[in-house]
């Protein structure tokens, strides 16, 4: 469905520029930006992708991965298709990066389906949820005042006006941080790390629930040293954000081999000398993603796979023997 974009201006009488993205593709009649579902028609920016659904799924929060925001919750998922940046080794490519299949709904429906399905909120996720802009803006609008919470699971890449009006219906967010390296992130990704850094720190200072993620690539983005700088970025906004280390599997365009579990171990210890709360992901080791808490050591959240264990923590989300902040429940 074309719906007129939010963020967008005109350079001269039928060229547009879409100010959404730091890409802030320049359009001319007819042309489709980077993201591919934003299109110049006529000198107006318009959308074409909005109310389009490729996947819709009731799916663990930790799925997402959120493990430290409302614990052992089902939560309604869905996905748009295309994506704003050009990973090679993308785990969705099928819905980011091709004409998948889609079907329509209305924003009014959707909350309504997530309130059939007993889902206390929606995510958008799957694919890149930002360029689905208007339609996650709506949504969360409404869904919020039907007391709804809200999650993104995103990339991170965008720019700061456009997200500062959408972190007003959104309570959580997971955010793809695709390592250190500035030349892996400009030439195998198509973005700079810089965009990606400056959504976390925002997202922080807004008071939303953040968490990020880090896949980890063999011979791309696995160089400890580098690592090391990321983890302590991190811990200098905040030690308490949860980082989830994901194994990396080969897909779309990549054929290295997953990433060995030692070397996956090895960078999860050196998180864990900055930062409070490190899982890996992918490797399905309840070691590896059981929440411990960090002032007395009490098993605070057991988790083997989906199976989520939160007798460790009280009904605010704190740890039960000695009240240290472990989950923020809503």
């Amino acid at each position: 469905m074309k719906k007129m974009a939010l963020h967008f201006e005109n350079i001269d009488i039928d060229t547009v520029r879409c100010n959404l993205c730091p890409h802030r593709c320049i359009l001319k009649p007819g042309q489709v930006g980077l993201c591919k579902v934003r299109k110049n028609e006529n000198g107006i920016l318009v959308t074409l992708n909005y109310g389009e659904i490729s996947a819709i799924s009731m799916d663990p929060i930790e799925k997402k991965p959120l493990f430290h925001f409302n614990p052992g919750d089902k939560i309604l998922s869905v996905s748009t298709v295309g994506c704003n940046l050009r990973c090679p080794f993308c785990q969705n490519w099928e819905i980011a990066h091709t004409d998948a299949p889609t079907r329509r709904v209305t924003p009014e429906q959707l909350v309504r389906i997530a309130i059939e399905r007993g889902s206390r909120g929606i995510a958008y996720t799957y694919n890149e949820p930002i360029i689905w802009y208007e339609f996650v803006l709506d949504t969360s609008r409404i869904a919020a005042k039907e007391g709804l919470y809200n999650v993104l699971v995103t990339n991170g890449y965008i720019e700061p006006g456009p997200l500062k009006l959408l972190l007003q219906s959104i309570h959580a967010m997971n955010i793809d941080l695709k390592g250190w390296n500035d030349e892996f992130y400009l030439k195998e990704i198509g973005g700079k790390k810089e965009v990606v850094m400056n959504t976390i720190e925002m997202v922080h200072s807004a008071g939303i629930h953040v968490e990020v993620t880090t896949l980890v690539i063999p011979g791309k983005n696995d160089n400890t040293e580098e690592l090391e700088e990321e983890f302590k970025w991190l811990a200098s906004i905040d030690k308490n954000i949860p980082l989830h280390l994901s194994r990396y599997f080969p897909n779309y365009k990549y054929t290295t081999p997953p990433t060995p579990p030692e070397k996956l171990i090895e960078i999860y210890e050196l998180a864990k000398k900055y930062l409070n709360f490190v899982y890996i992901g992918n490797l399905w080791d309840e070691r590896y993603e059981t929440t411990v808490c960090p002032s007395c050591g009490n098993v605070a959240i057991k988790r083997n796979g989906y199976d989520v264990d939160v007798s460790g923590i009280d009904d605010e989300g704190r740890c039960k023997v000695c009240e240290f902040p472990i989950a923020r429940i809503s």
